[in-house]
């Protein structure tokens, strides 16, 4: 494993591309439930936000084909433009490798459907021919079934592609709780993205440290009668 491959992601050293987040291909995802795939996928989009980690978002055949881009993704990100291509990897669009080499960072973290298509296709290309490491997010992406997802998966990490999720990205840029610039917007993610995690957050918050809970609306709790 080279030195490079060592180092932690930070917001300074990485860029991110989300490959063909689209609803025709979601629905052809097997490997995960298509709920929590997209849960994660705009996660993943907010804490980049949040870090203002360099963005990509790329599609294939939108009026076609695979409709448009999630709407809570692309509201992450209001005016970015989208790459579309015809190609189903996407290193094959000029458009794509000159928005990579224009970001000016060599890790790149991927988001993508399908996995064992557009994500591998473009993982191992960007590897060979343009010299990136790949941190693939397995959680924000799928595959058409649990071994294409899998196997897929395998044979990236066997040609040097690193496995990470999408919690343990946002929590490697945040990386120390006395970062207080970004605590508060990275708590505002787990509370809403993470499932048990995020739940207990709230619980903390409002139970032991007395925070007011964070619905936007007022309610009102009318006090229990007594059976009789």
């Amino acid at each position: 494993m080279t030195t490079s491959k060592l180092e932690v992601l930070t917001p300074d050293n990485c860029q991110i591309i989300f490959i063909d987040q689209q609803p025709q291909m979601a629905f052809g995802v097997q490997s995960i439930d298509r709920q929590v795939l997209k849960n994660n996928t705009v996660g993943l989009a907010k804490a980049a936000k949040v870090f203002n980690i360099p963005t990509i978002i790329t599609t294939v055949e939108t009026e076609s084909f695979s409709g448009h881009t999630y709407p809570e993704l692309l509201d992450v990100f209001p005016g970015k433009e989208i790459l579309e291509r015809s190609s189903m990897n996407s290193w094959d669009d000029q458009k794509v490798r000159d928005a990579l080499a224009a970001n000016g960072k060599k890790k790149v973290v991927v988001s993508g459907l399908w996995t064992e298509v557009c994500n591998n296709s473009f993982a191992l290309c960007a590897m060979l021919e343009g010299g990136y490491e790949i941190y693939m997010v397995a959680d924000a992406s799928g595959g058409t079934s649990k071994e294409a997802h899998d196997y897929a998966m395998q044979r990236m990490i066997q040609a040097g592609v690193i496995p990470v999720t999408w919690q343990q990205v946002l929590l490697e840029w945040q990386r120390d709780w006395a970062r207080k610039e970004t605590y508060n917007a990275v708590m505002d993610i787990v509370r809403e993205h993470s499932g048990a995690y995020g739940m207990g957050v709230d619980y903390a918050y409002t139970m032991v440290h007395k925070a007011p809970s964070r619905e936007k609306s007022e309610h009102e709790t009318l006090p229990p009668v007594a059976a009789r």
